[in-house]
């Protein structure tokens, strides 16, 4: 084979796999388009009860809250060491939090939710969210 028909079969293969991922975008678009949530439709639980968790002398404060569904619990560290906040179940993880960050997490369906820090096993918490 010489060199001017190999590049000209790759040029073919590119404008082949150009077309090909227009055409799957098209696809994408025409069948999401119909999957759109509807715009009255709400993205969260409608509460605007928030809740702050103070990380502190390597504990939770309080150790245990009660939420309403919905609300927002928001965790701050206040420790000069980084501190993670990680439920159980794995519903939720933050990455490593430096002092004065924080972490949220909306609570959308009730139930108990046990939590730590991974880098402090002895630091534990509860979140119970009711109905």
């Amino acid at each position: 084979m010489n060199a001017r028909l190999i590049f000209s079969e790759i040029a073919a293969h590119k404008l082949h796999a150009k077309r090909l991922w227009l055409f799957c975008g098209a696809l994408v678009f025409a069948f999401a388009a119909p999957c759109r949530a509807d715009a009255s439709a709400p993205t969260s639980l409608p509460t605007s009860e928030t809740f702050t968790i103070a990380i502190h002398g390597f504990m939770f404060t309080p150790s245990k809250v009660t939420v309403p569904v919905g609300a927002t619990v928001t965790w701050q560290n206040l420790d000069e060491e980084p501190h993670t906040v990680a439920s159980v179940d794995g519903k939720f993880r933050s990455g490593a939090l430096d002092q004065h960050e924080s972490f949220k997490f909306q609570f959308v369906t009730p139930g108990t939710y046990q939590y730590g820090c991974s880098l402090h096993p002895q630091m534990i918490g509860t979140v119970i969210v009711k109905p």
